[in-house]
């Protein structure tokens, strides 16, 4: 499995030129297998940036929402038990944004690729990130 982080699907959506050569290849594959998946924070997070006008679909904020799950074919992670214990206190997660903890969090519990072009989460020695 390979779960998106929020900016991935906000670049796939609106401006896939930001996307890295392999994360278009890694969205391709991962369409065509149905293995794409995201937290459900991330849909929070992208409809938090529409009410702020910082991200400004073509479509109105709730459609663009399901288009961009539909789209991808994406699986929608909940935050689990799991999830919430590994955001608030695995090692490499104490630190910076709650989302990124969790969407991080639910990468390892699902033992998932991340694909993600946040340098902070690359870092991370544990997570397995791809872009």
């Amino acid at each position: 499995m390979i779960l998106l982080d929020t900016c991935v699907m906000i670049y796939d959506a609106l401006t896939p030129e930001q996307l890295s050569r392999r994360a278009v290849a890694e969205l391709g594959k991962g369409r065509l297998a149905g293995n794409l998946a995201c937290s459900d924070i991330s849909l929070w997070e992208i409809a938090m940036l529409m009410s702020k006008g910082r991200v400004k679909p073509a479509m109105p904020p709730q459609d663009f929402l399901v288009d961009v799950v539909a789209a991808n074919r994406l699986r929608v992670l909940p935050i689990t038990p799991g999830i919430a214990f590994h955001a608030s206190y695995h090692a490499d997660l104490t630190d910076g944004d709650s989302a990124d903890r969790i969407i991080a969090a639910t990468a390892l519990y699902h033992k998932a690729s991340l694909l993600t072009s946040d340098t902070r989460l690359r870092e991370l020695k544990n997570l397995k990130t791809i872009w």
